[in-house]
């Protein structure tokens, strides 16, 4: 019993074989590049080990006309003995469509992506949720979360602010699969625009471009050309001031988005992944402070926010989860 995960991102995609004793084989990952929908064939093809076979064509199995099965529903042994394909991407998404938008890849609106992967691997089941819930999805199983939380909540901060969500080890997709998008919980009534049309969303404060751009705007001055979230975290860990309030104006946004979503969900447990995770505590320290000084229920001052434990692996073992039974899952030793 072997899963097809496959991680799509803005400006990667990432696949490899996983089992349900965690272990994976045939990880890959490729740029996007300038034709995503050539490079996502030729990923899968390479980890599925269908090179040279043409890959496209025959009937669709039992997951429908749009390539997508539910989550939930039964998984048998398919073609080439997987026993599905789970996919996280960047979106927004429509699971029950099968569609995705990533909005780092323009050529992608309403993009058939559950269609074309169960094109490529006909009679394979095909499940597609978000990227962030698929990192929460895989640190609750294999990042060691499950022994020690029943409500999880997986932020993916990164080019954009991304969040997923899992209840009593299930992961809450919701009607269309965009449950728990955390980046677009306002924030600031006041503040800018953002690219999905409200005003002062989280992403429009947290996520790396936003900090980078604040920073800039107000006198900023990186040691090295095009800067980045990374230069901006160097600086700030050095103690450069408005670095550091860059960091800070993003910790106590996301104090807000975490504590919202909170109190509607009685979270336990919260998993910081993504690029500027990478900060570490330049932006965890903050955030814990953020989070602490803005608890006023008991019941949310229990909240613990850490790292990401598997790095970039967390989202392949989500993917993989969606189609690999709970049952047959053995969760990884704390």
């Amino acid at each position: 019993m072997t899963a097809l995960a496959i991680d799509i991102g803005g400006t990667t995609f990432a696949a490899a074989l996983v089992a349900p004793d965690g272990s994976m084989a045939r990880r890959t990952e490729r740029p996007v590049g300038p034709d995503p929908s050539a490079t996502l064939a030729a990923l899968v093809r390479e980890v599925a080990g269908t090179e040279g076979t043409g890959g496209t064509g025959g009937a669709m199995g039992a997951e429908g006309a749009d390539g997508a099965a539910r989550p939930g529903d039964p998984a048998g042994a398919g073609p080439r003995g997987l026993t599905g394909i789970g996919i996280g991407s960047a979106g927004p998404l429509d699971a029950v469509a099968g569609t995705v938008s990533p909005v780092n890849i323009p050529s992608w609106r309403d993009f058939p992506l559950a269609g074309t992967v169960g094109e490529l691997l006909p009679g394979v089941p095909v499940v597609l949720a978000g990227d962030a819930q698929c990192m929460a999805l895989g640190e609750w199983w294999r990042g060691g979360h499950g022994s020690r939380s029943r409500a999880l909540l997986g932020i993916v901060v990164s080019t954009g602010v991304g969040g997923g969500l899992v209840l009593d080890g299930v992961p809450y997709l919701g009607p269309t699969g965009n449950a728990g998008h955390i980046g677009h919980i306002s924030v600031d009534r006041d503040g800018e625009p953002c690219p999905c049309g409200a005003v002062g969303c989280l992403e429009t404060v947290a996520c790396g471009p936003a900090m980078v751009r604040w920073a800039l705007a107000n006198g900023w001055s990186p040691a090295v050309p095009g800067p980045d979230a990374r230069a901006l975290a160097a600086d700030a860990a050095r103690g450069v001031p408005v670095a550091r309030t860059a960091f800070q104006r993003a910790a106590d946004a996301l104090a807000v988005g975490i504590l919202t979503t909170a109190a509607l969900f009685d979270i336990d447990d919260v998993v910081i992944g993504g690029g500027v995770s990478g900060a570490g505590e330049t932006l965890l320290a903050p955030l814990r402070q953020a989070v602490a000084g803005q608890a006023g229920l008991g019941f949310l001052r229990r909240l613990t926010v850490g790292r990401t434990a598997l790095e970039r692996d967390a989202g392949l073992y989500g993917a993989a989860a969606l189609v690999l039974p709970a049952g047959t899952r053995r969760p990884a030793r704390d």
